[in-house]
């Protein structure tokens, strides 16, 4: 089958489509058709060699696509079914999946394939805080496709939700139900100015320093959560997460199809490539400055 793989760490330009041996699913795994794959800031920071990892590594954390293989104790979907979900190496033609729901009848496959990375990591922040109803929640970085995920999955749970953006991405936010301001210096003030006692809560989802702000407006680090920041997490004593896939939050990937369904939720997708365009989508990612999914099309 065709693959997306890199032999030595380094730049976009060492992704290459190549030929492996297909994947089989296990006892408890499924094996897709795959369709579309979600591109992540995660993919091009284990191309560059941040993330460790033997050689060579194929990309592709999360797909959708059409099961064609289930394994023994697999009882929840059969071959045909269009699901999203989990994957490693999943630009390919072929990828098997343990964390995966079905794709919600108004999306498309690209659609599907933004869902799963975004959707999990905000559930999983969201729970590592306790956000709950009639709290004030300030996501750092809320335009970004984790941002904008989390300000919907906070609205949802009742709370309020101020969100850092910079000034052209304030009326999108507002779109979303958020209420912007923007990020860098003089954050706590201007936080200050929309919520005078401080937030609850806050999510940094973006880095750039925010943490000792966010730590100052919410009362205290264990009120405070990081994707980004492993240093700021370090020296602030904010919990950094990221941890080992047990400890993910997968529930959330069955639970947010009825919100799709319902309008309530959704992850923009900005611009689709076909997989042999691999390395320009890994290079608009770096750039930081997408506003929605990239996706890569497979079959």
């Amino acid at each position: 089958m065709r693959a997306i793989q890199f032999e030595r760490f380094g730049p976009p330009e060492v992704l290459e489509l190549v030929e492996v041996p297909e994947p089989h699913a296990t006892a408890k795994q499924i094996r897709v058709a795959v369709k579309a794959v979600g591109v992540n800031p995660a993919d091009w920071k284990f191309r560059q060699g941040m993330m460790g990892g033997e050689l060579p590594q194929g990309t592709g954390l999360e797909v959708a696509g059409v099961v064609d293989e289930v394994g023994d104790e697999i009882t929840d979907v059969t071959a045909g079914d269009a699901v999203f979900g989990s994957a490693r190496g999943g630009a390919a033609d072929f990828a098997v999946l343990e964390h995966y729901a079905p794709i919600p009848a108004s999306l498309d496959f690209a659609a599907a394939a933004a869902l799963t990375v975004a959707v999990e990591t905000a559930t999983r922040t969201l729970d590592a805080i306790g956000v709950r109803e009639g709290q004030t929640v300030l996501v750092n970085g809320a335009a970004g496709v984790v941002g904008i995920a989390t300000v919907q999955l906070a609205l949802e749970r009742g709370a309020r939700v101020i969100g850092t953006a910079s000034a052209v991405n304030h009326d999108y936010l507002r779109s979303y139900g958020a209420e912007p301001t923007t990020y860098g210096e003089g954050l706590v003030e201007r936080v200050r100015a929309l919520a005078p006692g401080g937030v609850d809560r806050a999510i940094d989802d973006a880095g750039g320093g925010a943490l000792p702000a966010l730590v100052k407006l919410a009362g205290g680090p264990e009120h405070v959560i990081t994707i980004a920041d492993y240093e700021g997490a370090q020296s602030t004593g904010v919990t950094m997460t990221g941890g080992p896939a047990s400890q993910r939050a997968w529930y959330a990937l069955g639970d947010v199809g009825e919100l799709i369904a319902a309008g309530r939720f959704s992850v923009p997708v900005a611009q689709t490539f076909p997989l042999e365009q691999v390395a320009e989508a890994h290079r608009l990612s770096q750039t930081g400055h997408v506003r929605g999914k990239l996706v890569l099309l497979v079959n």
